[in-house]
């Protein structure tokens, strides 16, 4: 987690990288990559020290996100079948969740794994439905921090369950998924018909004669 006065930047970070995110993911791939990588690296090595150790933490925090965001940028490859194993687990709670169960962990790792293949074969769609809903997820993060949600500014510095699983928010916060769910899918929609290209269309424009 990071110190108290270095959480609204963090705030700010999270909201402008989230509507990159949903709005262009498709056309910025290669920097949501390189922002996440950042953020997971930034994360796991500051956890080495503690809060009283700031420099050190910050040091790590810098250097283990660059090396993160290095990894993932070039790795473009790597971030493709990552969003698709992604994609494929959330389907898997979600059909779990529809039945009151916890999603067995067989059932997660197939649809993880063919979700990641599904992502090589069908790029795009997976990369804009992908960075559409993450970057959902990270913008609302972001968005509740820079107003004052206590919760949402611990949750924008640190590992908290409800980052990193949706599906589970914050007790009284239900209607952060719903607002998600809406969010996701706009971003998904402007990128398939607008930001996306021509490529990243479900129905291509016809040419002029």
């Amino acid at each position: 987690m990071l110190p108290v006065a270095y959480q609204l930047p963090a705030a700010i970070v999270f909201l402008i990288g989230g509507i990159l995110a949903t709005f262009f993911g498709y056309r910025l791939f290669r920097m949501v990559l390189a922002f996440g990588g950042f953020v997971v690296g930034a994360l796991l090595a500051s956890s080495i020290f503690g809060m009283s150790d700031t420099w050190p933490m910050l040091i790590a925090a810098l250097v283990g996100g660059l090396i993160g965001a290095a990894v993932l940028f070039f790795a473009y490859f790597l971030g493709v079948a990552l969003t698709g194993a992604v994609l494929g687990a959330v389907i898997a709670h979600l059909a779990f969740a529809a039945g009151d169960r916890a999603p067995h962990f067989l059932a997660v790792v197939f649809l993880a794994v063919f979700g990641a293949a599904a992502a090589m074969y069908l790029q795009r769609y997976f990369i804009i439905v992908g960075t559409g809903f993450g970057g959902a997820w990270t913008m609302i993060i972001g968005a509740m921090a820079l107003v004052g949600d206590r919760a949402a500014q611990a949750a924008a510095a640190a590992n908290d369950v409800w980052v990193v699983y949706p599906l589970n928010p914050a007790p009284g916060r239900e209607w952060v998924t719903v607002i998600w769910v809406l969010l996701g899918a706009i971003g998904t929609g402007v990128q398939l018909g607008i930001t996306g290209g021509e490529k990243g269309r479900v129905v291509k424009r016809k040419k002029k004669q």
